[in-house]
């Protein structure tokens, strides 16, 4: 690893950017939208630099000069930073990066992880932080609160991140710690036989859920899209099928 990953606080700080089209553009609408205030070059309370120019040397050594971190579009060897793709679930925040070796890895990386992280995971941070108080309440010792919580967010636990609802789930797990993970049956509607063409919410519940239930025909590339160790059963299916999630698969 040659770079250290950081999340640098912008909010109502200036940014320099500088170059027009649409590069200059990206950089100044990533700026507005973590909040900073985009500035020129003459501002010396700026601490970080974007420069779009077609010779961008002179202008990055005379802010590198003045202690400005600075990002130069498509010049990697002048870059004092690079800027990840960004997977924005607020509070909650994953950045990937190539430390600038390819862009379009980096997004294709990110769009997959789109596919596995729901909506509403940003929901799951905030009730985590409002309930910091019943944690420590109920696990004064850290490390038995630490223990808690990994159970309690491991895949199939009672905050699984990859299943929705992660808000309702945790204020629920948080007045009684012993209550079993969210369970349910979900209806997904097939469309095509081609996995690509899941919804991302499809396949969020694929990889989340505990069991598949399926009709004859559907093939069997959807269904490894599911997590390995899902019960798979065809329908129609009469009996118990466990705990959890349980998903039906039906052909449209």
């Amino acid at each position: 690893m040659k770079s250290l990953p950081l999340f640098h606080q912008v909010a109502g700080e200036p940014v320099i950017v500088l170059g027009e089209g649409e590069a200059a553009e990206a950089k100044r609408r990533l700026v507005e939208r973590a909040g900073g205030v985009v500035v020129g070059d003459d501002d010396r309370e700026a601490r970080l630099a974007f420069v779009a120019l077609d010779a961008p040397e002179l202008a990055t050594v005379r802010l590198k000069a003045r202690g400005v971190l600075v990002n130069v579009t498509d010049r990697p060897d002048l870059c004092d930073f690079t800027v990840p793709s960004v997977l924005d679930r607020d509070p909650v925040l994953v950045a990937v990066s190539t430390a600038g070796s390819s862009a379009g890895l980096a997004k294709q990386l990110r769009l997959r992880l789109e596919a596995l992280l729901p909506a509403d995971l940003g929901g799951l941070a905030e009730a985590l932080h409002a309930g910091r108080d019943a944690l420590r309440a109920r696990w004064p010792a850290a490390a038995d609160r630490r223990r808690a919580l990994d159970a309690a967010l491991g895949q199939g636990g009672a905050l699984d991140p990859l299943a929705e609802g992660g808000a309702e789930r945790a204020r629920a797990w948080l007045s009684d710690p012993t209550a079993p993970a969210a369970g349910g049956t979900v209806t997904v509607i097939l469309t095509s036989d081609d996995p690509d063409d899941l919804t991302l919410r499809q396949a969020r519940l694929l990889g989340t859920a505990d069991c598949i239930l399926f009709e004859p025909g559907v093939p069997a590339a959807i269904l490894d899209r599911a997590r390995a160790d899902a019960v798979r059963l065809p329908l129609p299916h009469e009996g118990p099928v466990g705990t959890g999630l349980v998903v039906e698969l039906r052909r449209n």
